[in-house]
């Protein structure tokens, strides 16, 4: 197991909505897909991240905050991490139309379709939101800017992940046996996929927690404390399970990581046990021991420190409602 690996498996993708879009020139149209714009569907989501794959033509993406313009082209995956209100068009000088009044189905085939424009060049994409764990995601995703374009290109892979997505449009609209686990599958892969590209194409001098699993060293150091977190270990320890000094370790960790182990292993426990804390009723004290902390008080401090607030604040936050597999069973 790597550290991507082991977080990826935590981040528990439970799911996604894919649609087919079909914009024509000349057209803009704005979007804001966050928490509350899928509450009915994901109803227990705690964060959601959305997505375009382009499909057929080009076009221009901004954040709607910035005048920073991104150029997409067919075979590129745009993610947007947060709940960031963005553009896209063929020409975002015009007054962008909102996406979601564009919605609808398909009266041919019954999928969810969203078009618009005018009767130029058409572009096409599928697009659609992932619902993850907010307390584990927080690690990716600080690693990460704001919007990530991702060039797939062209070749086998690109071919594999753009008949997933259509796949995940067809599952999307019907209510087939299966289509919760197909869901949760097509959106491991497509985001698996996305991370692994992204990091291979990452310029050398990077730093965060990314740029440090594609080290030779450090890569195993953090796959080490990521797959047992729940082990007593120590700067010196986990020097010689990756052939370092301890000096070397600790002074390469820091460079890429942007902090030392211990803090990295620190943040990681809380993490999980702020997941923990989301998904039972195991006792808090119970979550602070496996966390490493001998005394609850310790442990609630650490937390408020991490997540501003107390691990019992943070419980009953969670999010109300079924859970996104919970409405997957009951539809």
């Amino acid at each position: 197991m790597d550290a991507l690996s082991d977080v990826l498996t935590t981040l528990r993708l439970e799911g996604a909505l894919y649609i087919n879009a079909e914009f024509t020139a000349p057209w803009c149209v704005q979007a804001k897909f966050g928490l509350g714009s899928v509450r009915a569907r994901l109803a227990g989501a705690e964060h959601v991240l959305f997505f375009h794959f382009i499909t057929e033509g080009c076009c221009k993406v901004r954040l709607a905050d910035s005048t920073e313009t991104i150029d997409v082209v067919a075979g590129d995956l745009v993610l947007f991490l947060n709940e960031d209100k963005h553009v896209m068009g063929s020409d975002l000088q015009l007054a962008p139309v909102e996406a979601a009044s564009l919605i609808g189905p398909d009266a041919a085939t019954d999928l969810i379709q969203m078009r618009h424009g005018g009767s130029g060049t058409a572009t096409r994409f599928v697009c659609g939101y992932l619902a993850c764990s907010r307390s584990v995601c927080r690690l990716v995703f600080e690693a990460l800017p704001r919007v990530l374009r991702i060039p797939i290109g062209e070749g086998p892979a690109s071919t594999l992940l753009r008949e997933s997505l259509r796949a995940g449009v067809l599952e999307s609209s019907m209510s087939r046996p299966g289509a919760r686990s197909m869901l949760a599958k097509l959106s491991e892969l497509m985001f698996v996929d996305a991370l692994r590209r992204h990091i291979e194409n990452m310029p050398a001098g990077g730093r965060g927690w990314l740029a440090g699993v594609r080290d030779l060293h450090i890569g195993r150091a953090l796959a080490l404390l990521h797959a047992k977190p729940d082990k007593l270990w120590t700067v010196e320890e986990l020097a010689r399970e990756v052939a370092l000094s301890r000096s070397a370790l600790a002074d390469r960790f820091v460079a890429l990581v942007g902090e030392t182990p211990m803090q990295h292993l620190t943040r990681w426990r809380l993490a999980l046990a702020a997941q923990t804390l989301r998904s039972g009723r195991e006792p808090i004290a119970r979550v602070a021991e496996r966390s490493g902390y001998e005394a609850e008080a310790a442990f609630s401090r650490a937390f408020r420190r991490e997540f501003g607030m107390s691990p019992a604040a943070w419980r009953k936050s969670a999010p109300q409602g079924r859970s996104f597999r919970e409405a997957q069973q009951g539809s």
